[in-house]
């Protein structure tokens, strides 16, 4: 008899690659989510629009939460009183890691794209691994899973709620540790010491740290019983490395994986080879030529950058690829808690941007994520006030009128962000 689980939040970039491994392992799979989910529908997986009782059917065994849904959710009620088996992504997944010989990628920046690079490097040295990352690959079919036939998992081990607590690595990548997920962690020290716990009591034989980042060089001491393998933009071996992609941030991020590589055995030559295959992930660098309503040509860049870190380095990695182009820059901030307790670090980042033009859209909100209070203390007017170069152009539509007013065809535009601010591309692509 086929086994049945149902999604709650089954569109969420992490929970719907776990709904695709239950698929390809043989599982019935439903899920409920407040979009569409188009792409889950046409691989098999039913979707309900919106949260009700009824999706929860008696021949559902397992149902999977995602931990942005909130406990009142009528799904999980009604999954309690029928006493089903219920578990959240996390903990989902860290039973799953446990089955597997896996290697986590964590850190505040670059967990994605270091989690694919380690997927096309163990792909090349014939590891075969089944993958679950946080956003979308070309090389996995558009999508955030690969289902592998081997021992080896490959997952992208986020830190927001400790979810990471939940894992049990061989092998755990942790890429740089700064402040973020405000809205959980107290601060900084807080964070530290969760990610201290982790390598502590989670990961079982190796941790890979990049010792160029100040947070990592923090916690390196936390353990004395595990192998500890240190990676930094000094070493000689940067100089063997050739990527697609641009920015001294991606090098760190291939450093770790070059690591991770050589610790499971894999070959130099597939190793390299392996990273210099890797093109990048969706909403990461994602280069495209689009024609403009005006009938203009530009190069379109869309990013993910939502830290001011990251949003710092990235405008930076254009730079460094387009050097003698006018750069026209989009940024989105993500999220009122975290533009609010690291508004001075983005104000820095934001004035010492080298490009030609910034402009700084509306905070996108999440849901469930937000308090009143902050709410009423921040803005991006704020953000971008007696800042050269720097403007606030309100919603993504009225961002789109000044951008057609200012694009003549050659630009570069990056737009950066977590939220929906991907989508101002159809805003001014012709139709």
């Amino acid at each position: 008899m086929t086994k049945k689980v149902h999604f709650v939040g089954v569109g969420g970039i992490g929970v719907s690659a776990l709904a695709r491994h239950y698929l390809a392992h043989g599982w019935m799979v439903t899920g409920s989510d407040e979009n569409l989910c188009e792409d889950l529908k046409k691989e098999g997986i039913t979707v309900f629009k919106g949260h009700s009782e009824q999706n929860i059917s008696r021949d559902v065994k397992k149902v999977i939460y995602s931990p942005a849904v909130s406990p009142d959710n009528p799904e999980l009620k009604k999954a309690t009183e029928m006493e089903k088996e219920l578990r959240s992504y996390p903990e989902a997944l860290g039973e799953m890691t446990e089955n597997y010989f896996t290697v986590a990628v964590s850190g505040t920046h670059g967990k994605s794209t270091t989690t694919g690079m380690v997927s096309l490097v163990m792909i090349r040295g014939g590891l075969d691994p089944t993958v679950i990352i946080g956003t979308k690959m070309n090389e996995f079919g558009g999508t955030n899973y690969r289902k592998g036939s081997s021992k080896y998992l490959v997952i992208e081990a986020d830190e927001y709620k400790a979810s990471f607590l939940n894992y049990s690595p061989q092998i755990a990548i942790i890429t740089n540790i700064e402040e973020d997920h405000l809205d959980y962690y107290r601060d900084l020290n807080h964070i530290l010491s969760t990610f201290r716990e982790y390598m502590r009591n989670n990961v079982k034989r190796t941790l890979i740290i990049n010792m160029d980042d100040k947070g990592c060089k923090k916690i390196k001491k936390a353990v004395m019983d595990k192998e500890i393998i240190e990676y930094s933009l000094k070493e000689s071996l940067v100089k063997e490395i050739e990527l697609s992609i641009p920015g001294k941030h991606n090098l760190q991020n291939a450093l770790g994986a070059y690591k991770a590589g050589e610790r499971l055995g894999i070959e130099k030559k597939d190793v390299l080879q392996g990273l210099k295959e890797f093109r990048g992930t969706w909403r990461r660098f994602d280069e495209e030529e689009v024609y403009l309503q005006n009938g203009k040509k530009i190069k379109l860049i869309n990013d993910y950058a939502h830290h001011p870190t990251a949003v710092e380095v990235t405008l930076e990695a254009v730079k460094e690829k387009y050097p003698q182009e006018k750069i026209i820059a989009v940024f989105q901030p993500h999220q009122y808690e975290r533009t609010h307790r690291l508004f001075s670090y983005f104000r820095k980042v934001l004035a010492g941007a080298d490009v030609y033009r910034l402009l700084v859209t509306d905070i996108y909100t999440v849901k469930g994520r937000e308090s009143e209070e902050v709410l009423q203390k921040v803005n991006s007017k704020m953000l971008a006030e007696n800042l050269e170069k720097v403007e606030y152009t309100g919603d993504l539509e009225k961002t789109a009128e000044t951008l057609l007013k200012n694009l003549h065809g050659g630009e570069i535009l990056i737009i950066m962000g977590a939220g929906d601010v991907y989508n101002l591309g159809g805003y001014i692509k012709k139709v």
